[in-house]
């Protein structure tokens, strides 16, 4: 199973969720579900990332958290069945094995252990959250684009991501003239190549020395619960 956190579950809860689990693949900028939207599946990227969104009004949105093969999407908002708090929205395509939620949630009231291992994930996914947002009030862009992309490069296959500066703005809450201007710098330091709907990390290390220190703070969150990790840098 590519899903870490299925993964990491015994045999006995794996089997209460498997027979039920449907793939299906998702396109980069696809919506998964809205704010306000009941939510009757529960989704366990394979591949690809997932960003959740916070909606601050009809025009603007910044990303909270991020989401790969490592976790799910779906019950992390709120309780089983409740509507969403945030969007979801494909960042990186990808595929999902997706369960519907009254599945998820009759197997979690059978099983202790399920139940833990999801307060874990979501204990770690609202410490992403929190960090992110303290990032986001305090932090120069330059650190936070670097933090970005590292929690990105985490999540994704490779070192390249088929990413717009429209997007990157949009993630970050900033214009896209911003963007362009901090990228170039990161760019000018060797730590990132950009082209025409993509950027590629091109040194790893030199990048988590230009972030700020929520990403370190928010791996060592991920270590001390146990959690499964994303791709290993």
């Amino acid at each position: 199973m590519d899903n870490l956190w299925i993964a990491s579950l015994d045999a006995a809860d794996r089997r209460r969720i498997e027979p039920h689990l449907n793939e299906r693949p998702f396109e980069q900028g696809q919506m998964l579900y809205d704010a306000g939207e009941a939510v009757g599946e529960v989704w366990f990227p394979l591949s690809g990332v997932v960003s959740l969104m916070t909606v601050l009004d009809q025009d603007r949105l910044i990303e909270t958290a991020a989401i790969g093969r490592e976790g799910l999407v779906g019950v992390t908002c709120g309780p089983l069945n409740a509507r969403a708090a945030s969007r979801a929205i494909a960042q990186i395509e990808g595929v999902a094995a997706c369960c519907p939620a009254d599945v998820f949630a009759e197997a979690l009231a059978k099983s202790e252990p399920m139940r833990t291992a999801l307060a874990k994930f979501t204990e770690g996914l609202f410490a992403q959250v929190q960090q992110v947002a303290a990032c986001n009030a305090q932090h120069p862009l330059d650190q936070r684009l670097a933090r970005w992309l590292l929690t990105l490069h985490d999540r994704a296959e490779g070192d390249r991501f088929d990413l717009t500066q429209a997007d990157i703005a949009r993630m970050l809450g900033v214009r896209r003239a911003t963007v362009s201007e901090v990228g170039s710098e990161l760019e000018g330091r060797a730590l990132i190549q950009r082209g025409r709907g993509w950027v590629e990390v091109t040194d790893r290390k030199a990048l988590e020395g230009a972030a700020c220190g929520c990403y370190g703070l928010m791996r060592g969150v991920m270590k001390d619960l146990g959690l499964p990790r994303p791709n290993p840098a």
